[in-house]
C-alpha cells in the first residue's frame, strides 16, 4: 500500500517485479512474506497473477512447501518436548501426523507458498521434509525427483533448478532463507557430515508409517553473511515490489558464489 492508502493491484504488482527485472518466460524460486507487500487487493491470489503476467506462459513459479511437523528430529519437536519425560516424548511422537503430499499444508513458508501449493495443476516433491512446489508448464518435471536422503542436493528439486538456470526472487525476505544456499553445502570439498533422521508419511494405502533415514546435517546460521558477500559483488537486482524490499539473482549464481565463500570460510 502506498501513501495514498490504497490497495495494491495486480497490475502495480506486475510493473514492479518487471522492474526489478524478473525475466520473462523464467522458472523462479520466490520466498516471499506477502505482508511487507502491503495491503495487496486480492491477497496471495493477485501476487501469484502478477508472476505470472510478467513470467508468460513459459515461465514457471516454484516455492518451498516444507514441513518439519511430521519429524522427531526437527528443531520444532526437539523444542516442544523439552523437558518431557521419556513417556511424555513417545506420546509426542505418536500424535505426529504424517506427510501426505497432496493435503500437507507448507509449515512457516507463508501464504504465499501455501497458496501456490494449493493451486489446480501444482505439483508437488515427494520428500517428507523439504518439499517444493510448482506451478507452470515445467512444474511436474521440476518436482519428479527428490530422494528421502537428499533434503535440499542434486537428487532434488534445488539440482533442477540449478539446472535450468532459474532465478531466486526473495520478496520482502532476507538472505536467511535462501534456500538455494543449501545446494552449495552438497559441494563442498568438505560437504556436512551425515545425521539420524525420522519422519512419519503416509504410505501409498493410507498407513501412517515411519522412515528413518541418514542425510547431511545442514546449516544455514551464515547465509546472512554469504549473502550479503553475493550482493557486494553486483551480481544481485534490488528494488521494490509494492513496500517489499526485494533481491533477484541466478541460482547458478547464487550457488556458485555460495559454494567459494564456505570452502573458504568454514570450518
Amino acid at each position: 500500500m502506498g501513501v495514498t492508502g490504497v490497495p495494491l493491484r495486480r497490475d502495480t504488482l506486475a510493473t514492479d517485479l518487471r522492474a526489478l527485472g524478473l525475466p520473462a518466460g523464467a522458472t523462479v524460486l520466490v520466498h516471499c512474506a506477502l505482508s511487507r507487500v502491503g495491503r495487496v487487493a486480492g491477497g496471495p491470489a493477485a501476487l501469484l497473477a502478477a508472476v505470472r503476467d510478467v513470467l508468460g506462459g513459459s515461465g514457471t513459479v516454484v516455492v518451498p512447501a516444507q514441513t518439519a511437523g511430521n519429524s522427531i528430529t526437527s528443531r520444532q519437536f526437539r523444542e516442544a518436548t523439552a523437558g518431557m519425560s521419556a513417556a511424555g516424548v513417545a506420546e509426542a511422537e505418536a500424535a505426529i501426523a504424517p506427510f501426505d503430499p497432496e493435503h500437507s499444508p507448507a509449515e512457516g513458508m507463508g501464504i504465499f507458498a501455501e497458496h501456490v501449493r494449493r493451486q489446480p495443476g501444482a505439483a508437488r516433491s515427494r520428500h517428507p521434509q523439504t518439499s517444493f512446489a510448482a506451478l507452470g508448464p515445467d512444474a511436474a518435471r521440476l518436482t519428479a525427483v527428490h530422494d528421502l536422503d537428499c533434503h535440499l542436493g542434486e537428487r532434488s528439486p534445488l539440482g533442477a533448478l540449478y539446472a535450468v538456470d532459474a532465478v531466486v526472487l526473495l520478496l520482502g525476505v532476507d538472505w536467511s532463507v535462501c534456500t538455494a544456499f543449501h545446494l552449495a553445502e552438497y559441494r563442498l570439498r568438505r560437504p556436512p557430515a551425515d545425521r539420524a533422521y525420522r519422519c512419519y508419511v503416509r504410505d501409498a494405502t493410507g498407513r501412517r508409517v515411519r522412515r528413518d533415514f541418514r542425510a547431511p546435517d545442514l546449516h544455514d546460521t551464515d547465509f546472512a553473511l554469504i549473502g550479503s558477500a553475493l550482493a557486494d559483488t553486483g551480481a544481485v537486482r534490488r528494488g521494490s515490489v509494492g513496500g517489499a524490499d526485494c533481491r533477484l539473482v541466478g541460482v547458478r549464481t547464487a550457488v556458485d558464489f555460495a559454494r567459494g565463500w564456505m570452502d573458504e570460510h568454514r570450518r
